[in-house]
């Protein structure tokens, strides 16, 4: 099997994804700043997949001397693109953080691959990139027109890709998800964001005694008055990454995809799960609306269904909450978060 470069693999889908990668038999070299992935992340993927080389390169993706090195030295035969921020909210607070590291970081990767002679490359998009729906679900023909920085940076590089491959002949798979959740089932890894923005895991812990829950909003036009997301478990995600390059792998001709369950979940209703699993209460209060959050969000995922055979062995909610809730009772402390012990 080949060695897959993985950007941000220290970090949520990228660490799952290495995993996946691990186990269809490659091997793995992660470059990552740490800025919010976990080295110790890396460190339990080497010791479980002793057979494979996983290894962790600390940097930026915005250095470009010290990305260009590290792709000529890898070995690799494709790139997978994780690192970037995320947050939609941060990215209103400070646009300028977002633009440097999301375009003109990938803009660089992207350079350095042309150079390092690396000419296959999967980017994790998002469903920021359409905005407001104009219809549910949303396929891959949706207008796209952002209402966020965030989403803005997204589709900056999704249309600069055709002209990238043009010119320089990289070959690409974009995969645009919706709302990442869970852990790996094992409990091996899961989420570890510092801080954590996501709102699974924040409501596990407010069921555990952590803070209340903040709703962003209930006066949106849904049933409930709540935001509804499409929830897709995150080594489905993996799994759908592992697809793309397969498909790269048999020159398949580069382009998008949605990521989704297809099923949408309101906060109000996903709050109703998490006490259903936990057997606890969700202690929440609720806030204003986030500027850049639409009311719904639901994927169709029938194109990648279609052409690479994929479909999210976790389309139950409960399944999905159920594996965070058994990450986020058994992980082990870490410096920034004292818990009690248990699994890396």
């Amino acid at each position: 099997m080949s060695v897959v470069f993985v950007t941000g693999g220290a970090g949520y889908v990228g660490s799952h994804t290495a995993m996946v990668l691990a186990a269809a038999g490659h091997d793995v070299v992660i470059y990552d700043n740490l800025s919010a992935g976990h080295a110790h992340t890396v460190d339990v993927l080497a010791r479980h997949f002793p057979e494979r080389s996983i290894r962790l390169i600390v940097g930026d993706i915005g250095d470009a001397d010290a990305i260009t090195d590290a792709l000529r030295t890898s070995g690799a035969s494709a790139v997978l693109h994780f690192a970037a921020k995320l947050s939609v909210g941060g990215s209103v607070a400070d646009p300028l953080a977002y633009y440097r590291n999301n375009v003109t970081g990938t803009l660089t990767l992207l350079e350095a691959m042309t150079s390092a002679g690396i000419r296959r490359f999967v980017f994790s998009s998002t469903a920021a990139t359409f905005g407001e729906p104009l219809q549910i679900p949303i396929d891959e023909t949706h207008p796209q027109k952002p209402i966020s920085p965030y989403g803005e940076t997204k589709l900056a590089i999704e249309r600069a890709l055709p002209h990238v491959e043009r010119t320089c002949g990289i070959r690409w798979v974009v995969l645009r998800y919706f709302n990442a959740a869970g852990a790996d089932p094992s409990g091996l890894i899961g989420e570890a964001h510092d801080p954590e923005e996501h709102v699974i895991p924040l409501a596990l812990r407010a069921a555990v005694g952590g803070p209340p829950l903040t709703v962003y909003g209930d006066d949106y036009q849904t049933d409930d008055g709540t935001c509804i997301r499409d929830y897709v478990h995150v080594t489905d995600l993996a799994e759908a990454h592992v697809a793309a390059l397969r498909a790269l792998d048999a020159s398949a001709p580069s382009t998008a995809y949605n990521l989704g369950s297809g099923a949408g979940t309101s906060i109000r209703e996903l709050l109703r799960t998490v006490e259903r699993v936990t057997g606890r209460a969700v202690p929440h209060t609720v806030g204003p609306r986030r500027s850049g959050d639409p009311a719904r969000l639901i994927a169709s995922s029938a194109r990648i269904r279609r052409e690479l055979g994929w479909s999210p062995r976790f389309e139950r909610l409960d399944d999905i909450v159920e594996t965070s809730w058994r990450w986020e009772t058994t992980r082990a402390p870490r410096p920034s978060d004292p818990r009690a012990p248990g699994r890396a």
